[in-house]
């Protein structure tokens, strides 16, 4: 099943004449109307009305996320604010947010995308879909709401959490598609395995999954234990949401929205083009998006693009599923999370010493993240009464700054081990 076949099964030679098109007009768009754009054109003496072949992108310079930081929030709109009708943001490292501007012609395009991947995971207007993502700033709610209804699926806004709601409302709906976190999916599995809720009697079909890194281990288990066809996808938000890649009812990779965004896989250290089939950084450039265009950005993400075609007929490249970062970036419950957020708080925390380590564990289904940090001799021998006060500030703090909850330990000057190169601030003990 497609979307519009047309584009999805389109030659490499259309589909590279269009995205050169496409390309020629974002890079006017952005050299014209975004001040750092046009700066950095100038700077490095590039003329991008010269650009006449998809290879003169090498040419162009990265953008990064502290890029999007430092013109916080509308530096990098490249249209009048009047013509934004949606503003979306991510968690930042300092407190500084990414924004991100959508056009009416960017949610259009937007919900075109996600209505694109939910065909190729084998939903019809038939189903009903309900969507466990959290709503709010968070792309992943409404990227993944507008884009069932515009495929003309019935939507269950439910949001994230209250699994006990979340089931009967699986039951009572009939619900034939779950969207929403991987380790969740597991979670509301285990739940109705403790409560004899017979999986059989319920209407489950589908399951798209996406928002933080899981296994071919993970998928088995889900799809035994909730009988649903688990298909995976990739967004972020700084260049569209959900809706960039998705996989197809093959599951050998995610399709790439590539008359959308051009991908490039570089190496982090070298900044050069890796070779076919190997791993490297995922560089993204949008070519339809009009408020907020992209040239190159780098994402941190690491993937490879497999060589092979898929059997489904669709010709645009695959993508495998993300295989880590190259910074220091965490994905807790669907959040992004940045060891100096949590540094920032910790010592902005009187009687604390610069000390910390962050263990992150799978606890059940889901991610448990504990904060452990250093006190001054004086607080830690002091009266409990000051310890929780000091314990439930922190953690008050945290909850405001990351989005979500953490428990945090206080332990004795010195506990914590030291390091003569670079420390080790996070002990990640999860496994997929």
């Amino acid at each position: 099943m497609y979307w519009e076949e047309e584009k999805e099964c389109m030659s490499r030679d259309d589909l590279e004449q269009l995205q050169l098109e496409r390309l020629q007009s974002t890079l006017f768009r952005a050299g014209t109307n975004v001040p750092f754009y046009r700066k950095k054109f100038l700077d490095q003496k590039i003329d991008f009305e010269e650009f006449g072949s998809l290879d003169d992108l090498r040419r162009l310079p990265f953008t990064t996320k502290d890029d999007l930081r430092g013109n916080y929030p509308y530096g990098l709109f490249a249209v009048p604010l009047r013509e934004v009708v949606r503003i979306h943001a991510s968690s930042g490292t300092t407190g500084k947010a990414t924004v991100v501007g959508y056009t009416r012609n960017d949610i259009n395009t937007w919900s075109h995308l996600v209505a694109r991947i939910l065909v190729a995971a084998g939903l019809t207007k038939d189903d009903v879909i309900q969507i466990a993502f959290g709503y709010g700033m968070f792309t992943g709610g409404f990227g993944l709401h507008y884009g069932a209804e515009r495929l003309g699926a019935s939507v269950i806004p439910i949001s994230s959490g209250n699994t006990k709601r979340q089931v009967q409302i699986m039951q009572d709906f009939k619900t034939t598609a779950l969207v929403c976190t991987p380790s969740y999916a597991l979670l509301l599995a285990d739940y109705m395995y403790e409560n004899n809720i017979e999986i059989n009697a319920l209407s489950l079909k589908f399951g798209l999954f996406g928002g933080e890194p899981w296994s071919e281990a993970m998928r088995s288990e889900i799809q035994s234990k909730l009988h649903v066809l688990a298909t995976d996808n990739y967004g972020l938000s700084e260049v569209m949401g959900p809706g960039v890649a998705g996989e197809c009812r093959e599951r050998n990779g995610l399709h790439m929205a590539e008359d959308h965004f051009l991908f490039e896989l570089i190496d982090p250290k070298t900044l050069e083009p890796v070779g076919p089939g190997e791993v490297g950084e995922l560089v993204i450039t949008t070519l339809t998006k009009e408020a907020f265009p992209l040239i190159r950005y780098r994402t941190r993400d690491l993937t490879r693009f497999p060589p092979e075609s898929c059997p489904c007929g669709r010709t645009m490249r695959r993508m495998s599923r993300v295989l880590g970062r190259t910074d220091d970036m965490l994905i807790i419950k669907g959040v992004n999370v940045y060891p100096s957020q949590i540094e920032e708080v910790l010592l902005d925390a009187e009687g604390t010493q610069p000390h910390y380590q962050i263990v992150v564990e799978r606890e059940g289904r889901l991610d448990k993240v504990t904060v452990m940090v250093e006190v001054m001799e004086a607080i830690f021998f002091d009266q409990m009464k000051k310890q929780r006060e000091l314990v439930e500030h922190i953690k008050s703090r945290l909850a405001t700054e990351l989005g979500i909850t953490v428990e945090v330990k206080l332990v004795e000057e010195k506990t914590l081990e030291r390091f003569e190169g670079k420390a080790t601030r996070v002990i990640d003990k999860r496994t997929l």
